[in-house]
């Protein structure tokens, strides 16, 4: 409802809370910082964002500006249990929203 997101993959494994999200194209932040349980929103549709979702331990990806990855991308997120999501919404948008409602950023700041 937040992000008028629809699942591509992973309704059904979203049952955990959210509480740190971080939004970057650059999967090296996403590394860097302490992403296990977060939400991740990202422009990027390829197989390195599962990738990077997976190592880093993140609860779910939000693709941005209604981005539908290829199916073999949807299909790795399937093989990898991380629900993806496309929300018509920006980054910024989209960030200011889950702000809005008391997320947090990956560095716990508000």
């Amino acid at each position: 409802m937040i992000l008028k997101a629809r699942f591509l993959f992973g309704r059904e494994l979203c049952s955990k809370e959210v509480l740190n999200v971080g939004a970057s194209d650059l999967m090296s932040d996403i590394l860097a910082a302490d992403s296990a349980g977060s939400l991740l929103l990202t422009g990027l549709t390829t197989q390195q964002v599962i990738r990077t979702a997976s190592i880093a331990g993140a609860s779910a990806i939000v693709l941005i500006r209604g981005k539908v990855p290829h199916q073999a991308i949807i299909d790795l997120a399937r093989e990898e249990n991380l629900p993806l999501l496309t929300t018509p919404l920006s980054m910024f948008v989209a960030s200011g929203r889950l702000y809005m409602h008391e997320l947090k950023g990956l560095d716990n700041g508000r």
